[in-house]
């Protein structure tokens, strides 16, 4: 994408290296602070609470994104390694400015859509390095409990049927997080998508026509 590689000629020098490394180490620290000194309200400082922006705390624009993905120790532990996975994975085949950039335009879907609903969450940003993970590597296997082999395309046809039926039987505040917070796969896959849909359309137009006039 020629506009992608212009942004990075300006711009790259700006890019955080291993992201995901940085901000998975944060959301550990915050986890381990709110495990080992449950006094201290780490989880109410950093969320993204627009009632409190608007008072001046306009830090949890960004604080948000430092909130643990678990409240239990294991599944803290395999979401942030999985996170460093997706995000090492992504930034060799894109680098690290297209890495960032795809991760800014999720936390700008994000922000848009706490405006609209007054609170934002980091879950379904998340959600979306794995759904460009799998656009990327569609056949790599992900061991299910550590034991059952699973493509990673299978998983995301999943997490994008949970993702819809949170869309369609949400609450409006859900409905709005799911739809801007994706708006990064769009953005980099969308016209990807488009191209593969017409591809389909097109051969099964031409598979009935063919069968229409020939049987």
């Amino acid at each position: 994408m020629k506009w992608l590689s212009q942004m990075e000629r300006k711009f790259g020098r700006y890019a955080i290296p291993h992201l995901m490394y940085t901000l998975s180490g944060i959301m550990l620290a915050v986890y381990l602070i709110d495990l080992f000194f449950p006094g201290t309200p780490m989880q109410s400082l950093l969320a993204l609470d627009m009632d409190l922006v608007a008072r001046g705390q306009i830090w949890r624009f960004l604080t948000f994104l430092f909130l643990p993905p678990s409240s239990s120790p294991l599944w803290v532990l395999l979401n942030l390694y999985f996170y460093c996975l997706l995000g090492n994975a992504l930034e060799k085949e894109w680098g690290t400015f297209r890495l960032n950039l795809f991760y800014l335009s999720g936390i700008l879907g994000s922000v848009l859509a706490a405006l609209v609903t007054g609170y934002g969450v980091n879950r379904y940003l998340n959600l979306s390095l794995f759904l460009a993970f799998a656009a990327l590597y569609p056949n790599f296997e992900l061991l299910l409990f550590f034991v059952v082999p699973v493509k990673a395309k299978y998983l995301a046809v999943i997490d994008l049927l949970y993702s819809a039926g949170s869309f369609f039987y949400g609450d409006w505040a859900s409905r709005a997080a799911i739809l801007m917070s994706l708006l990064n796969v769009l953005l980099f896959f969308g016209a990807a998508l488009f191209h593969w849909v017409k591809r389909k359309a097109d051969y099964w137009i031409m598979r009935r026509n063919f069968r229409k006039y020939h049987w």
